[in-house]
């Protein structure tokens, strides 16, 4: 139900935010992303790097508040190759001007596990994001964001759980 409803409104919100007029752009770069488990796992748990990319909008509300629903594809998990998570992910993300340079951004965020059946980790994921975005001019940004997992990401009927924590460090184009 939680599910359903969380969808609804991520739904509602994309089609009144895209009816507005806004800016669209892209963003990408590396992912540093580990597995936060409840117990202690019995082998070791590394993080794995790799590379994100995404499209986004960016709808100003006003003067010092935007928000920015995006689409990304991001590879997460855990450097072990059975702990290795694909996700196409859609963040929708409150950002809040601090100066004309600087934005910070916070929001929820769904993520479809992209590949691999049967592996006993859930379809969804569900998120925190929090971020930091820093303009070098009308069209270029750096950014560094922080993802912690709200939800459990492994089956229910097992004992082990575990939350995706990922760190992106990136740069971005706004059309």
């Amino acid at each position: 139900m939680k599910k359903i409803v969380f969808i609804a409104l991520f739904v509602t919100l994309s089609i009144q935010v895209f009816a507005q007029k806004g800016t669209y752009g892209v963003r990408a770069g590396y992912n540093i992303s580990n597995l936060d488990f409840k117990e202690t796992p019995n082998f070791e748990n590394k993080h794995r790097n790799s590379f994100y990319i995404g499209f986004f909008g960016d709808f100003r509300i006003n003067n010092k508040v935007s928000i920015v629903p995006e689409l990304q594809f991001s590879p997460e998990g855990a450097k072990e190759e059975t702990l290795h998570l694909d996700y196409i992910q859609a963040p929708i993300l409150f950002k809040f001007k601090l100066h004309e340079t600087l934005r910070f951004g916070i929001g929820p965020q769904v993520s479809l596990k992209s590949h691999k059946k049967d592996d006993n980790v859930k379809n969804f994921a569900y998120s925190g994001v929090a971020g930091l975005e820093y303009k070098l001019n009308q069209m270029f940004f750096v950014d560094l964001r922080y993802t912690y997992g709200i939800s459990n990401i492994f089956d229910d009927d097992l004992t082990i759980e575990a939350k995706n924590s990922n760190v992106q460090i990136g740069v971005g184009y706004q059309f």
